[in-house]
């Protein structure tokens, strides 16, 4: 009977050893569905994961409208790597580490690459009747010369004798604002948009006001606001105008 016990606290023992080698270590996985929607003029680019070229609709490099859905898995503890470059020269335009943790952040990509600027954001170009003009504005480098911490800033609209067209609220550095429209008035005056703290009248940077001088065009204007150096001193240029690309 001893003997039979013994065995049998053998056979166990075994047995439980041996389940414990079987078990497979499984990282945890999910998929990842990553939607990129970008532009890029004149410049062809190159999408890569993980070093591999993207292929879109059979090529690896592309220019224009550029628009494609990414599938992979991911796995815990582990990073993605999605990147554009630049397919001439080679070198990086931007990248993205996507992870378990973070993929919700990357569920769409948006992006626009422009002669002297990459812009992350998504733009539809608004309807502006005949006869009208209207403005968007983003901010994406705020703060980059200027040192300001803030997210955004209100913007004030004039024409060159203080004639206040539209204000903008909230100008930001991820998306553009809403559209405000007012009638077209000359093709060759300029206009300013003067720069202040949201919900005040106090320069957003500075004692004095920056204003930044723009061009209106009749029709849709989805102007891209860049802070500048320009011999030691802070500038605000607004010279991109996304509609000329959509």
């Amino acid at each position: 009977m001893n003997k039979f016990i013994t065995l049998l606290s053998c056979i166990l023992l075994v047995s439980c050893a041996d389940s414990s080698v079987m078990q497979p270590f499984d990282k945890s996985q999910k998929p990842a569905e990553v939607t990129i929607k970008g532009y890029s003029k004149p410049d062809i680019i190159q999408l890569r994961l993980n070093g591999t070229p993207v292929s879109i609709n059979g090529n690896t490099s592309y220019t224009n409208t550029i628009e494609t859905q990414l599938n992979f898995v991911l796995d815990e503890g582990e990073t993605d790597r999605l990147a554009i470059y630049n397919n001439e020269t080679g070198a990086e335009v931007a990248h993205y580490n996507i992870t378990y943790d973070n993929i919700n952040d990357y569920k769409t990509l948006n992006f626009f690459n422009l002669p002297g600027i990459f812009l992350q954001a998504s733009a539809v170009k608004p309807q502006v009747n005949l006869g009208k003009v209207g403005f968007e504005f983003i901010f994406p480098n705020l703060g980059e010369y200027s040192g300001s911490t803030l997210s955004g800033v209100k913007g004030v609209l004039k024409r060159e004798n203080g004639v206040v067209l539209a204000e903008f609220e909230n100008i930001g550095k991820r998306s553009f604002t809403e559209v405000k429209i007012y009638n077209y008035f000359s093709n060759t005056a300029p206009v300013y948009l003067e720069l202040y703290k949201s919900g005040t009248s106090t320069p957003y940077t500075g004692s004095e006001v920056i204003k930044v001088k723009i061009k209106q065009d009749i029709g849709a204007n989805l102007i891209v606001l860049q802070e500048k150096m320009e011999n030691g001193a802070l500038t605000v240029k607004g010279e991109i105008d996304v509609a000329d690309y959509l």
